[in-house]
């Protein structure tokens, strides 16, 4: 189910920080600071801005903004509450262009929100993947061009992205140096469990993941195999088209020191997708949760680039 556009959340202040609050206090106000709820009034009074309240624990006051990405912003609620639901929603991405249009904000305001939000969509999950009885996909992607490299024929100019797709689960990427098995394997070790079964394709960096998972098969496709029967990689290659057609047709350009909240992004939807019971409200509500403690300031971001 989508979000009515026209609801007052996205025009209205007060309407969208109670929205926010009722996501990240759904059983009532909690310090930021002390993670007291238990002394907790809110601030009366014609000088109190609204949403204002008081912390009887560590005697300090507090807003739903303090310690997320919307702390001390300038960009007004209501319009972050509508970004939030339209990068939510939005299945290969919406470019900052088309966010500013949308918002009413200058260009670098609708980018800086955007890498914002991208950085609340970073799982954070360090739980190894898999598990008995399942079976994760693993191939690697390449995309863009390394700023300081020439274009040439190949991959090495590219930027290369390793994921993992759980069948029937989540996605989780990464942008990796490089292909070799010295650059994968270790990635591999930590994030899928022992007892998985692994499926790839016959790239030798992957020969002898037998060793490290409970099985190991391998698609031919140097021999114009692409599957047989569960032996394939079509699950993730499914995700890569999402991500490509994202990446080249919505953002066109992304830098390096940028793409791994780009690939948060596309992570952040496929796991949190339709076909595992996450509407667009519940993308959205889950992407608000991701705000809080991962505020991000224009010098950690960097400057400006196009998205």
């Amino acid at each position: 189910m989508s979000a009515d556009l026209q609801a007052p959340a996205f025009t209205n202040e007060i309407a969208a920080r109670e929205a926010i609050e009722a996501v990240l206090w759904p059983h009532g106000p909690v310090c930021p600071r002390c993670g007291s709820f238990d002394r907790i009034g809110k601030v009366d009074g014609k000088s109190a801005r609204p949403g204002l309240y008081y912390c009887g624990e560590c005697k300090r006051q507090f807003t739903v903004t303090v310690g997320t990405i919307f702390e001390r912003s300038k960009v007004p609620l209501s319009k972050w509450w509508l970004a939030i639901h339209l990068m939510a929603s939005s299945k290969k991405g919406i470019s900052a262009h088309q966010l500013h249009r949308m918002l009413g904000v200058s260009y670098q305001t609708a980018w800086f929100v955007m890498h914002r939000l991208r950085e609340a969509m970073r799982s954070g999950d360090l739980a190894p993947m898999g598990g008995p009885g399942t079976i994760v996909e693993i191939d690697e992607t390449f995309i863009g061009q390394k700023e300081d490299m020439p274009k040439r024929r190949g991959f090495a100019h590219k930027h290369a992205i390793l994921s993992l797709v759980e069948r029937g689960g989540k996605v989780r990427s990464f942008h990796v140096a490089g292909t070799t098995a010295a650059h994968l394997v270790p990635i591999l070790r930590a994030n899928i469990a022992k007892e998985t079964a692994v499926i790839t394709d016959d790239a030798g960096q992957y020969a002898h993941l037998g060793k490290e998972f409970a099985s190991h098969e391998y698609v031919n496709h140097s021999a114009g195999e692409y599957g047989r029967g569960g032996v394939h990689t079509n699950t993730i290659e499914g995700f890569y088209s999402i991500f490509k057609r994202g990446m080249t047709g919505v953002y066109q350009h992304c830098s390096e020191k940028h793409l791994h909240r780009y690939v948060a992004e596309f992570d952040f939807r496929y796991s949190n997708r339709v076909a595992l019971g996450t509407n667009d409200m519940e993308r959205a509500e889950k992407l608000t949760k991701g705000t809080v403690g991962k505020r991000l300031t224009y010098r950690r971001i960097g400057e400006v680039a196009h998205a």
